[in-house]
């Protein structure tokens, strides 16, 4: 799929600004933990079977999307540097480029002949200029199928914000085209550490972002796969594991499965015998002065678990669940802040940041998506147009290389099903579809990169 023409063909590009500019002065200075991220970028795709949209030039909904920029000057605003060098969002109003664009098929069709890799079609991936005092950080493509369904694409720098920050802010546009509040409303003061020192020596993360300073990412091509399982077969699975981790969540279950099965396809390794894997979760709810949900920024921490052979057996799935289960709980607040100051001491004379590096890779690296649940529903299939909610939700992370990537996320279905993105390079992807210990969960496949 990846090898032919597109089916997706952009046809107009428009410029959409707030309906209440900006002051000319007002600047938003990216934190360290941004700067961090500025070797990726993210992408939303919401797929939805019915369009709300009509001819975006004249509709409604395009004033809709007018006001709700208005609450987040730094989406329409420009990139800037600051006197020591840093990185700064200058709230200048000029806007965010719109794409409008026509897929040659029905949504239906897309879902099961699109592959990974043409998904990327559906969103805007365009690495920043060296000067981008004039580029749009920030584009939403608006893609139209055959019979009516839309997907709509989002996409971003990674160091405007994380994930969260995108979904929110398309809830946000949902909420406003329904006349309602800002259910999470945009928050961009930055978490400020307690008064206390925190050790960099002890911390697991910030040793873990040291060695990982000194490591190349190999670049091979990489291909996408999507799993869905539903709510019964994960209840089911989390029972067989009980015994082992009671206490054991969807992402938990999910992220040793897949971690055990990419360890089994790669094969023995000949020169270590310990297997690691990155872990990212998201802190806003995790302080002991919680940030808002709506915080739009990066609120991410990374750290490593590392196992041994013996322990990364195939049959012990439940030990491998548990051990991530402790890991990931087991984080304190006072890890995120040694990952903070050590960013601090890596600033150059001057106190510009240090340039960034590859946070997803090159180890194998799992994204915990459980914060997006609020109760039993998932934030991110809530946004609604029109009475249709997405049939479909997908995320990447540009430059996401290495040994590879699985997203865990909520999932349509709501309840304990999941939806589980994993980006590998391309022969491992092929086989991957092809785990028997995988395919015994009944997943539903899509998007397929093979």
């Amino acid at each position: 799929m990846g090898d032919q023409k597109s089916r997706v063909n952009v046809h107009s590009v428009l410029t959409q600004v707030s309906s209440r500019p900006s002051a000319s002065d007002e600047t938003y200075p990216l934190t360290r933990l941004d700067h961090a991220m500025g070797h990726h970028t993210i992408h939303v795709i919401f797929y939805y079977e019915k369009s709300p949209f009509g001819s975006f030039d004249m509709d409604p909904i395009r004033v809709t999307l007018s006001e709700v920029l208005s609450s987040y000057p730094p989406v329409t605003g420009r990139l800037t540097r600051d006197d020591a060098g840093n990185w700064a969002v200058k709230c200048n109003d000029a806007g965010v480029r719109v794409l409008r664009a026509r897929v040659g098929i029905t949504l239906d069709e897309w879902l099961r002949s699109a592959d990974g890799n043409e998904e990327r079609d559906l969103t805007v991936w365009e690495d920043m200029p060296e000067v981008p005092n004039t580029w749009s950080p920030f584009r939403i493509q608006l893609n139209d199928f055959e019979g009516g369904g839309v997907a709509i694409g989002l996409s971003c720098t990674h160091m405007h914000g994380d994930l969260t920050s995108l979904i929110l802010l398309f809830k946000a546009f949902s909420e406003a085209h329904h006349g309602q509040a800002i259910t999470f409303p945009p928050f961009f003061k930055p978490p400020a550490p307690p008064d206390r020192k925190f050790s960099v020596n002890n911390s697991k993360s910030t040793s873990y972002l040291e060695a990982k300073l000194q490591k190349q990412t190999p670049s091979v091509k990489m291909s996408t796969a999507t799993f869905k399982f539903s709510d019964s077969v994960v209840k089911q699975c989390l029972s067989e594991i009980h015994d082992k981790c009671p206490d054991a969540s969807p992402f938990d279950l999910l992220a040793a499965l897949f971690w055990i099965r990419v360890v089994h396809l790669k094969g023995p390794k000949h020169d270590d015998h310990t297997h690691s894997l990155s872990l990212c979760v998201d802190f806003r709810r995790l302080l002991q002065e919680p940030l808002p949900y709506g915080y739009f920024g990066n609120a991410l921490n990374f750290s490593l678990l590392s196992l041994n052979e013996e322990e990364m057996d195939c049959s012990m799935l439940g030990r491998v669940a548990e051990l991530v289960h402790c890991h990931v709980s087991g984080l304190k607040e006072e890890e995120f802040w040694a990952t903070l100051h050590w960013l601090d001491l890596q600033k150059e004379e001057g106190g510009k940041y240090a340039p960034p590096f590859a946070m997803y890779g090159p180890e194998f690296t799992c994204v915990s998506m459980e914060h997006m649940i609020i109760g039993d529903q998932p934030v991110m299939y809530s946004m609604n147009f029109d009475s249709a909610k997405p049939v479909h939700v997908s995320c990447h992370v540009g430059n996401a290389e290495g040994e590879g990537l699985i997203l865990v996320m909520p999932s349509a279905e709501a309840g304990l099903a999941r939806t589980v993105m994993v980006t590998l390079p391309e022969e491992e992807t092929a086989k991957l579809c092809e785990d028997q210990s995988i395919l015994h969960l009944k997943p539903t496949m899509l998007l397929r990169s093979i």
